[in-house]
């Protein structure tokens, strides 16, 4: 008889898109993405971080004074590096689990990419017009989006 407490799909990929979200040298926002073929095939990742060859200690970490003394203008979000990390041609079909609701930049990628579904752990800024901008594209587009349903289940990995 098989086992039978084995992890879900969705579980499982939301794992991944948060183990990714680890990656985020950020010290106030770790977000991570996993995008997913209509096979429940993983086909890539992402955090949000700075561009390659931008150094995680020379460029500011900031939320808050002048705009280029903080991290706004130069840090990539976890959704657009995994559609940027992913070679494998097209995206078409895909879903894409992610720890934090798509900002209006990220949701436009996501539509552009292909990516048909969105399966979201948090919408904390689901109140700012960059969140509402993006829902209202995403219902435009025909992009699902849905809320994960955690199940309280607990997973330890020692690394």
């Amino acid at each position: 008889m098989k086992r039978q407490d084995y992890i879900s799909w969705d579980e499982y990929f939301m794992g991944v898109a948060k183990l990714a979200g680890l990656r985020s040298k950020d010290p106030s926002t770790q977000v991570g993405a996993c995008i997913v073929s209509d096979k429940n095939k993983i086909l890539s990742m992402g955090y949000n971080g700075l561009p390659i060859g931008c150094s995680d200690d020379e460029f500011p970490w900031e939320r808050e004074g002048e705009q280029l003394s903080t991290k706004y203008p130069y840090v990539t979000h976890s959704e657009l590096n995994a559609i940027l990390n992913y070679r494998g041609g097209s995206l078409e079909g895909a879903k894409i689990y992610v720890t934090l609701f798509p900002c209006n930049e990220c949701a436009k990628a996501i539509i552009q990419s292909g990516i048909r579904t969105v399966i979201y752990e948090s919408d904390k800024y689901a109140n700012l017009a960059m969140t509402i901008a993006s829902k209202k594209m995403f219902d435009a587009a025909g992009v699902k989006y849905l809320p994960y349903k955690p199940t309280g289940r607990k997973v330890q990995i020692d690394l």
